[in-house]
């Protein structure tokens, strides 16, 4: 009767797929709602936080520069090697009106976000729910075979659209002078584009790591190595440029030009990438990758017999990747040290600004500026390296070893210590790097050792960030998320804060906001002892609650 009764039914009915198609797309839609309410409070905060980043310092640049011999000036400092790598390619400062501000100093910049922002949204809703097992699960149901990766992608998409659009009606409705609605619409269009072909890369390297801190750090390889085309590119010939979907948003050339047509080639490697990670996609099984695991050695070595050694093989990829990333950081921002006071000569607002920051000169008050987005970079991987234990308890892979005669306390003082170290390594290399490059270009070699350790200082404030996600972690493992709030709010008031001139309370409120401004301001201990005072008594808190509760078990 049931067989029967199955052979009748008509081959469109409700619920029932109608081809391979169908089936491998089975559950899209259901996963795409999912996947929006889990990231509903995440996405919110990265498209609030670039959307008041781009419109703030459209603001800003309103009131720093008021005039066109102001612009004029700004446009005339940038233009050298060192300007253009920082910012973008030249023709943006034919014609410096606020639009072309925007255009040359924020499409690389905030680009790099934005990217940030969708390869992470990907690996977490494909790459992660693997690892996990959760996908496996569903795949035994009626969800297809590209479901994960459609509706990742599609969750991805929507988003960057929605700041796309969300921007271009900012700047549309700004009135701001050279802002005008199809420069602000292309604009938002750039944002879009940038985020889904980032989205589009990570669909591929998902496809070939087993592991999502693999799978996330490929992906991130390929938009350093975007950034540092364009960068290159735009301080030569501009041909390097042309390699990188950065300076394709670049060469639209907004508010001056506005070429659509350097989007096409956006489009053309997004659907390149999706086509590739589908078919790639086929060729593994369910939680594997297509590069097989390397084999380990039959013998452990010494370190790996330790907590400690093993919690820093798990770290080390991050670690190297972060490290790398602040020293490059440092160094391009060292290779305009000797041009800062030229840059801002005639813009008093800019002046004042850094002037309250005190020291002997401009570049020592810009150096103290720059020290802050050091502090907010180290901050973003101490979280990533303090939620670490979160990822393999998760995993099921903290379970079996806490069975052993390992307490939970030498587990998660591991990771910790890797995390304390770790987050004081990486400022060391942005400090160097700052310190090194900024030494070359101005020729006082004490800048070495003056810079690193002013980079150094923000340690405590790192090692707070540690202590507050660690806290969460311990007591609230659900609200771990909350942990992001503390570098995005450092963000916004210590480095956007400068710019557009926020009270001294809101600073107040950021760890990072009580450390001393060097090598601007004078060197005090006490707010650095009070913050690693703090700082170990929320790691004690944080481990205390950990003791107590119960492991996530599979």
């Amino acid at each position: 009767m049931t067989a029967a009764a199955t052979a009748k039914a008509p081959a469109g009915a409700p619920g029932r797929t109608t081809g391979p198609r169908a089936d491998a797309l089975a559950g899209t839609a259901v996963l795409v709602r999912f996947n929006l309410r889990r990231d509903r409070v995440r996405t919110s905060v990265w498209i609030a936080a670039l959307l008041l980043g781009t419109l703030g310092t459209l603001s800003s640049l309103q009131s720093s520069y008021d005039t066109a011999a102001k612009r004029a000036s700004a446009a005339d400092s940038l233009d050298s090697p060192a300007g253009l790598a920082l910012s973008g390619p030249a023709h943006y400062l034919n014609d410096y009106t606020y639009g072309a501000m925007l255009g040359h100093q924020l499409i690389s910049f905030l680009g790099v976000l934005i990217a940030l922002m969708s390869v992470l949204m990907v690996t977490r809703h494909t790459r992660t729910e693997e690892e996990t097992g959760r996908a496996e699960l569903l795949r035994a149901t009626v969800v297809g075979r590209h479901a994960h990766l459609t509706a990742a992608l599609l969750t991805a998409g929507l988003a960057n659209l929605v700041l796309g659009l969300l921007t271009a009606l900012g700047l549309g409705a700004s009135g701001a002078a050279g802002v005008g609605w199809h420069g602000s619409l292309l604009f938002g269009a750039v944002y879009a584009a940038t985020g889904i072909v980032f989205a589009a890369i990570a669909a591929v390297t998902v496809q070939f790591s087993q592991y999502s801190r693999g799978a996330s750090g490929m992906a991130l390889a390929a938009l350093g190595a975007a950034f540092a085309l364009r960068a290159v590119g735009d301080a030569g010939s501009g041909a390097l440029s042309w390699l990188s979907p950065i300076g394709w948003g670049q060469r639209t050339y907004v508010y001056v030009d506005n070429r659509w047509w350097p989007l096409l080639l956006s489009c053309a490697l997004a659907a390149a990438a999706t086509a590739l990670a589908y078919a790639l996609s086929v060729r593994r099984d369910v939680g594997a990758g297509l590069r097989a695991t390397r084999p380990g050695s039959p013998v452990a070595s010494a370190g790996l017999l330790q907590p400690v050694g093993f919690a820093l093989r798990l770290h080390l990829g991050m670690l190297i990747g972060f490290g790398t990333g602040l020293l490059l950081l440092g160094a391009m921002y060292g290779s305009v040290l000797s041009e800062v006071e030229k840059m801002i000569e005639d813009v008093a607002e800019v002046q004042e600004s850094l002037e309250e920051l005190g020291g002997a000169s401009i570049t020592e008050s810009f150096a103290s500026s720059v020290m802050t987005l050091l502090g907010v970079v180290a901050a973003l991987y101490a979280v990533l390296a303090a939620l670490r234990p979160q990822s393999e308890e998760t995993a099921g892979r903290a379970e079996p070893l806490l069975a052993t005669g390992l307490s939970r306390d030498r587990w998660l003082g591991s990771h910790l210590t890797v995390a304390l170290a770790g987050g004081l390594g990486v400022l060391l290399l942005g400090g160097l790097g700052f310190g090194l490059a900024g030494a070359a270009t101005t020729g006082d070699g004490e800048l070495v050792v003056e810079l690193t350790g002013a980079a150094m200082a923000y340690a405590p404030a790192v090692w707070f960030v540690v202590g507050v996600a660690v806290v969460l972690y311990g007591w609230l493992p659900r609200a771990t998320v909350l942990s992001w709030v503390l570098p995005g709010y450092a963000f916004v008031v210590g480095y956007l804060g400068q710019l557009l001139g926020f009270a001294d309370w809101l600073r107040d409120l950021s760890p990072l906001g009580h450390v001393p401004m060097l090598p601007a301001a004078e060197l005090e201990w006490t707010p650095l002892v009070v913050l690693t005072l703090l700082a170990g008594a929320l790691v004690a808190c944080g481990l205390a609650g950990f003791r107590r509760r119960d492991l996530e078990t599979k």
